[in-house]
């Protein structure tokens, strides 16, 4: 699955802006150093050994003081000063209109609460532009860090501890993010995406997941709910509305409304949630979700019926 690389220079937020700034001001500020520093070796390379009298050699070591010392001190000074006002924005305190939602990173994936709302998905984190939102992050097992770029900074999630990520979105649109600490061998397969909607969006999605999954309408997704149930995929998942309650995988009441499957390593379609469910190995290598044996017709029946949860 191809995706756009997230990046920092197209900022969002303002998180995300204050950190841009400081990156342009480093780099400016690395810019100057480079040319005073440039400047001086080549006036020491074109000064010739004749050359080498009082006034010269005064000239040389104003040359060394300005550029060895004093420029370096205000460099740093400056560089303190801009980093340590852009922490104290960063780090501010969220509005009191702001969203909570809860985050917790497993191998290798998302799960993503809104305690308010009564709400479960993953691997997608579904926010209103223009609001402060309060993430908590928490990990599940080893420590993974939440980072969309676009956003905000990173933040590590912690076993047995919850990091707050204050984060915002100046308008709707979606941004790419990643789990930014290596966390086994499908780190790079850990992707996630943040969608920012308008107020009335973000309503609307929130009320459309608060609903149980859509009674099969088929005869196919029919037994499809029968083969979830009987190949123990219901020890593991949770589906609103049925007998499915496990919670060690993600919750699939509405797995088919997402824009991906298995955390961004595959498109949410049809032939890729059967490549999934046939062998989930093939696609990352130690994940928790075995690999089920089951007949064609089985798997057509699972696949029309998982397919079928929007």
């Amino acid at each position: 699955m191809r995706r756009p690389l997230p990046t920092t220079l197209d900022p969002s937020g303002s998180a995300a802006r204050e950190i841009a700034d400081l990156w342009w001001l480093l780099v400016g500020l690395g810019a100057v150093a480079f040319i005073v520093v440039a400047v001086g070796l080549g006036v020491g390379l074109l000064r010739r050994p004749a050359d080498d009298t009082v006034p010269r050699r005064r000239a040389a070591g104003r040359w060394l003081i300005g550029g060895g010392v004093v420029l370096p001190t205000v460099l740093i000074v400056v560089v303190l000063i801009a980093t340590v006002a852009s922490m104290r924005a960063v780090s501010g305190s969220p509005s009191d209109d702001a969203v909570t939602i809860e985050v917790t990173g497993h191998q290798w994936w998302w799960e993503v609460r809104y305690p308010d709302d009564g709400v479960v998905t993953a691997n997608e984190v579904h926010i209103p532009a223009g609001r402060d939102v309060v993430l908590e992050l928490r990990s599940a097992d080893v420590i993974h860090s939440f980072w969309v770029p676009a956003l905000a900074g990173k933040m590590d999630l912690l076993p047995e501890r919850t990091n707050t990520l204050v984060i915002d979105a100046d308008r709707p649109g979606r941004y790419d993010g990643v789990c930014a600490e290596f966390c086994g061998v499908q780190h790079v397969n850990m992707q996630l995406v943040v969608v920012a909607h308008d107020e009335a969006e973000f309503a609307g999605w929130l009320d459309a997941q608060r609903q149980p999954a859509a009674e099969p309408t088929e005869e196919l997704e029919t037994r499809g709910e029968q083969a979830f149930v009987d190949r123990g995929c219901a020890s593991c998942h949770r589906i609103g509305g049925t007998d499915a309650a496990g919670d060690d995988g993600p919750d699939l009441t509405h797995v088919a409304s997402r824009s991906a499957l298995a955390a961004g390593a595959l498109d949410n379609t049809l032939p890729d949630l059967r490549e999934w469910i046939l062998d989930p190995h093939a696609i990352k290598d130690g994940v928790l979700m075995p690999a089920v044996e089951l007949e064609p017709d089985e798997l057509d029946a699972l696949v029309a019926y998982v397919g079928s949860l929007r």
